[in-house]
C-alpha cells in the first residue's frame, strides 16, 4: 500500500472533526518549536505564530470557521480542567497569599476598574462609537466571560472575543519587559499585574517565568473576572454608558 501523500491527507482530514484538532496541535507544536530554538523571544510567542498560522490556512484552504471549531472544540474543553489546576500552584503559595490579602485585594479592585474605564475613555475620545467602547470594558477577563458581560452590558461578544485575545497576547509578550522597565521585580507583584491585564494568556506566560508569578497571575485573573462580572455592569450604568 502506497503511502498517502499531503493532498490526499488534506483530503481526508477537510472532511473530518478532526480538522481542527490535528490543525490547532500542528500549529501549537511549530509555534512553540519556533519561539524556544529562538530563546524564548516574546515577539514569537507561540499563541501569536499558532493563532496566525491557522488564519492563514482556513483563509487559504477555503474551511469555514464552523467546520474547524468542530474538531478545535476538544481543545476548547481542556481550558476549564486548565484553568480549575492553577488551583495547585496557588495552593503551595497560600501563606503568602494570606499575608498580602489586603493589598491583592486594592489591587485587584483599583486594577479592574481603572483597566476597563480607561480602555472606554480612551477609546471615546479617539471618537469609537459607543458599541466599540462597550466591547473593549471586559477586554482584560477570560474571553468566555468576558463575551457574557459585553452581551449584558450592549457591547458585541464577537468584537469583545478578538480584543481580549489581542490583550493577552500584548499583555503576554510586552508585560515582563514593562514591568521590568519600572524596575518591579517581586513575583507576586508581576503575577498580579500579569493576571489582572492579560488574564490566562498573561498567566500562562508568568508560570513560564516562575512558579509563584503564575500562582498569583491565576489569583489575579479569577478574583477579576468575579469582580468585573460583578461591577462592571453597575459602574457604567453609574457613568451613563448603558
Amino acid at each position: 500500500m502506497t503511502e498517502p501523500n499531503l493532498a490526499t491527507l488534506w483530503v481526508y482530514l477537510s472532511t473530518s472533526p478532526l480538522l481542527g484538532l490535528t490543525l490547532t496541535l500542528s500549529s501549537y507544536c511549530v509555534a512553540n518549536a519556533l519561539y524556544t530554538r529562538c530563546g524564548s523571544n516574546p515577539l514569537l510567542h507561540p499563541v501569536v505564530i499558532s493563532v496566525a498560522m491557522i488564519i492563514s490556512l482556513l483563509t487559504l484552504s477555503g474551511t469555514d470557521y464552523r467546520d474547524y471549531f468542530e474538531g478545535a472544540k476538544f481543545v476548547h474543553f481542556l481550558l476549564g480542567p486548565a484553568t480549575v489546576a492553577l488551583a495547585v500552584p496557588l495552593v503551595q503559595q497560600f501563606d503568602r497569599v494570606k499575608a498580602l490579602w489586603l493589598p491583592i485585594s486594592v489591587s485587584l479592585l483599583f486594577g479592574v476598574l481603572f483597566g476597563a474605564l480607561s480602555a472606554v475613555y480612551i477609546s471615546r475620545s479617539l471618537g469609537a462609537s459607543l458599541l466599540t467602547q462597550l466591547s473593549l470594558a471586559p477586554k482584560s477577563v477570560t474571553a468566555p466571560v468576558a463575551m457574557g458581560i459585553a452581551e449584558k452590558i450592549g457591547g458585541l461578544p464577537s468584537l469583545t472575543a478578538v480584543l481580549v485575545v489581542t490583550t493577552g497576547i500584548i499583555g503576554a509578550v510586552f508585560g515582563n519587559k514593562m514591568l521590568a522597565l519600572c524596575r518591579i521585580h517581586d513575583d507576586s507583584v508581576r503575577g498580579i499585574a500579569m493576571g489582572v491585564t492579560a488574564h490566562g494568556i498573561g498567566t500562562a506566560r508568568a508560570f513560564q517565568l516562575s512558579k509563584e508569578m503564575g500562582a498569583f497571575s491565576g489569583l489575579a485573573m479569577a478574583i477579576s473576572t468575579v469582580l468585573t462580572a460583578f461591577l462592571l455592569p453597575w459602574i457604567l450604568q453609574l457613568l451613563s454608558f448603558i
